[in-house]
């Protein structure tokens, strides 16, 4: 009959090996620090001012909207997430707490690609395969994420046009 001991202490090693390995597994550029404060812009949209975080960095981008409520967003309020030039842009709802609506703006403001009501990552399972498929627009130098609604109670469509007023 083995001792406490012998139980014990593979049991110890296990969970210290499993606590390593979470902590190496998440990305350091997601951690809350100076370099993810998030300053605030302001954009029109259409007729409609927006007050905007902006996402204008690659920790601040990682970061974008995880973890906050929906009462982090106001009716006026988005995130922007601003890229130095024009590419494919994949959004991803991995740690977000609600949906969100995405539309994906070309260096002229113009409309690339709209998805409305994108559902969030929260249970362990849908976290693990948390993806950026079909998240994504071609051509994108903005994208702006704005609570669900948002897209169909203001009639953004691909006619709609983003003018940067400050970021």
């Amino acid at each position: 009959m083995p001792t406490r001991l012998q139980v014990l202490i593979p049991i110890g090693v296990a969970a210290v090996i499993v606590g390593v390995a979470g902590m190496i597994s998440l990305p350091s550029e997601v951690s809350i620090d100076a370099n993810s404060n998030f300053l605030m812009g302001t954009v029109q949209l259409d007729d409609e001012i927006l007050q905007v975080y902006i996402a204008d960095n690659d920790p601040r981008r990682m970061r974008g909207l995880m973890w906050e409520t929906q009462s982090f967003l106001a009716d006026d309020k988005g995130m922007l997430f601003v890229f130095d030039e024009p590419g494919k842009r994949s959004m991803w709802m991995k740690n977000m707490q609600f949906h969100l609506d995405i539309i994906w703006f070309d260096e002229n403001g113009s409309v690339v690609s709209i998805k409305k009501n994108v559902p969030p990552c929260i249970t362990p399972l849908e976290v693990m395969s948390c993806k950026s498929d079909g998240v994504s627009a071609e051509n994108a130098q903005y994208v702006l994420e704005m609570t669900s609604g948002y897209v169909d109670e203001h009639s953004i469509n691909e006619k709609s046009q983003l003018e940067i007023i400050s970021i």
